[in-house]
């Protein structure tokens, strides 16, 4: 057997450099590159080794320096979904909280179904130096360090206490990033002396791998069973996740509202799966959903899931399906998702059900009152969102004009990113997503920090189009560094950032919830009452981005704002459009329910009141049994 030295470091570093994936005869790197900080548990490593490929020429694996760990999984899980989860980086980096700081990507990238690898640095696996610096003891037991954290949050995890353990695991976690059902973060730990100790490497471990990523036919047993009880439905409603956009389905999907007059409603990850003016697309669906798809929802007698996982906010906490006899059949590569809600299963890749369905229907067709009353409902849809982009609110404007200015001033290619507060909710009800890859917002973890380092991830993976990162001051505080990233890198992304000085969508919430907005203003500390409640804190987000390298560009009004965002577009360079809007709002009229537990029992009368109402809200709750 013809072998190399080298150490584990550097035999990974080759290895990885030769993955591919494949999917329809499109062949790509699987591992682009490597994202990293380096600390002492991987500089002599793994940094070692990417210097040395990258000196040598041995192993073309390029290597990208972010400044906060858990940036860097944001921007590869982007880059990920940019790219139908065919393609992924890596992220390198030391012990202890280095380490540590890439748990939340990780769990965000688990529950997004998004494939990330991530390369922990780990204690010794000799214990020659124990305990060393950042190292966790354990009285429980001496092999637990803090890289166990992973195990919770990872689709696949391993220790390699042993170069020669290095071959397996590096060919199960490629199996578990290139399975659309199982994927995920994949986590291998590096103990620090392992990552530098010399092996003599078989050569064939380093060959060009392809990993073909498969589309799961579905079986003729189960889309004869679907098509029966779409046949029976009187008023069906398709509900369209990221499955419909990952597997490429968006024409089929179309094709297929088209021919049969079945609406289609769609969740975060799959908004822009069908484009906003089709004229069976009914919009975002849920708690947050437009008027259209939750009154339609109500009535549905059978809904046809396509690649969704079915979160809370997707059925309103179980209330929005309302019809007692409703029934599901779920289409997804996943059985976990397909099965739920007591559904008929259909497994199987989204594109391939499709086609598959819509030739067990080609007979079949929705009533033409069905076709009417879909028509009738998305015209009063349209009324709801004009009156929120023009609400003309004052002094300062409300978050949906400025929604309503950026999506007007933006083409259809443009990506507009997202992950948490107020603007998801306002976005699923009016953003207009014309492109599959223009609506990127991260709803299943819903991660405050997500924004600013995504942008660095969708525009390495899409250089063409325009990225645009809107972000809250609340976001923008939790994680905005990797505007140096973009800076370093030169990457050109627009940065709205909104500021209301506080959580406009927890300060909601609380109002709803009977606790008065309690703790959500960004105010200083008042002498009197002791609470946070005192003068605005003096807080220049616009000078601190400005001071990490982004040109910055100031909006008063609505007007300033479009104005603001065609010299941002004309820009070369990363540009943060700040604008102040409302905390109170006003927002987009609520059409569904979110079950957030109200205290039973309380001194407040606000929160005895929000309890009444919470246990109205309750009786309609189901189990879809």
């Amino acid at each position: 057997m013809n072998t190399v030295r080298l150490t584990t470091a550097q035999a990974l570093v080759r290895f990885l450099a030769h993955q591919y994936s494949e999917r329809d005869g499109q062949e790509q790197r699987l591992v682009p590159g490597v994202w990293g900080i380096f600390g002492h548990g991987n500089v002599a490593g793994i940094g070692q080794a990417l210097l040395q490929a990258a000196t040598t020429g041995e192993a073309d694996l390029p290597y990208y320096l972010a400044r906060n760990e858990q940036g860097m999984v944001h921007a590869s899980v982007a880059y990920a979904k940019m790219r139908d989860r065919l393609a992924t980086f890596a992220c390198t980096a030391s012990t202890g909280p280095g380490s540590t700081n890439m748990i939340t990507g990780a769990a965000l990238a688990t529950t997004n179904r998004i494939p990330v690898l991530l390369l922990p640095s780990d204690m010794f696996a000799t214990r020659a130096a124990d305990p060393v610096l950042q190292q966790l003891e354990d009285t429980r037991g001496g092999d637990v360090t803090v890289n166990d954290a992973f195990r919770a949050v990872s689709k696949y995890f391993d220790r390699v206490s042993r170069p020669e353990q290095l071959i397996p695991a590096a060919l199960a976690a490629m199996r578990v990033l290139t399975d659309p059902a199982e994927t995920g973060a994949v986590t291998l730990a590096l103990p620090q002396d392992v990552q530098a100790e010399a092996h003599d490497w078989p050569l064939s471990f380093f060959r060009r791998r392809v990993w073909h990523v498969g589309r799961p036919v579905p079986e003729p047993a189960a889309i004869e069973r679907a098509a029966r009880l779409l046949r029976n439905a009187k008023k069906p409603l398709i509900v369209a996740g990221g499955g419909a956009v990952y597997s490429g389905a968006e024409t089929a999907l179309r094709a297929f509202a088209e021919a049969t007059g079945i609406p289609v409603a769609d969740t975060h990850a799959g908004k822009g799966a069908v484009p906003w003016d089709h004229p069976y697309a009914v919009g975002g669906i849920g708690s947050t959903g437009s008027y259209a798809a939750n009154e339609l929802a109500k009535e549905a007698d059978v809904v046809l899931g396509i690649g969704t996982r079915y979160s809370d906010f997707t059925t309103a906490s179980r209330t929005v399906f309302a019809n007692p006899d409703v029934t599901f059949v779920n289409l997804n590569v996943a059985r976990l998702d397909a099965v739920k809600h007591s559904a008929e299963p259909l497994v199987a890749d989204a594109w391939l059900g499709i086609q598959a369905l819509a030739g067990a229907l080609t007979d079949w067709e929705v009533d033409p009152s069905y076709r009417e009353r879909t028509r009738d409902l998305i015209a009063r849809t349209r009324e709801i969102e004009d009156r929120c982009f023009t609400i003309g609110h004052r002094p300062l404007p409300a978050q949906t004009e400025i929604l309503g200015a950026l999506n007007s001033v933006l083409d259809d290619r443009a990506v507009v990113i997202n992950a948490a507060g107020s603007m998801p909710g306002d976005l699923q009800q009016l953003w207009r997503a014309r492109d599959p890859k223009a609506y990127h917002v991260e709803y299943a973890y819903s991660c405050m920090g997500y924004e600013v380092a995504a942008g660095v991830g969708v525009k390495m993976a899409d250089p063409s189009r325009e990225v645009v990162v809107l972000v809250g001051d609340g976001s923008y505080l939790m994680m905005a560094q990797e505007i140096v990233t973009m800076i370093s890198e030169g990457l050109k992304v627009i940065i709205v950032l909104v500021q209301n000085h506080g959580f406009a969508s927890i300060g909601a919430l609380s109002e709803s919830l009977g606790s008065q907005r309690f703790g959500t203003k960004y105010r200083y500390r008042n002498g009197d009452s002791g609470q946070l409640d005192g003068d605005v804190l003096p807080v220049d987000l616009a000078a601190n981005a400005s001071s990490l390298g982004a040109d910055v560009l100031h909006a008063a009004t609505v007007e300033d704002f479009r104005t603001a965002m065609e010299k941002a577009r004309a820009s070369s360079r990363t540009t943060v459009v700040h604008v102040e809007t409302d905390l109170y709002g006003p927002n987009p009229p609520g059409h569904g329910w979110w079950d957030v537990p109200v205290s039973e029992v309380s001194a407040l009368g606000t929160t005895q009141a929000a309890y009444e109402t919470y246990a109205g809200h309750k009786q309609t709750q189901r189990h879809y049994l």
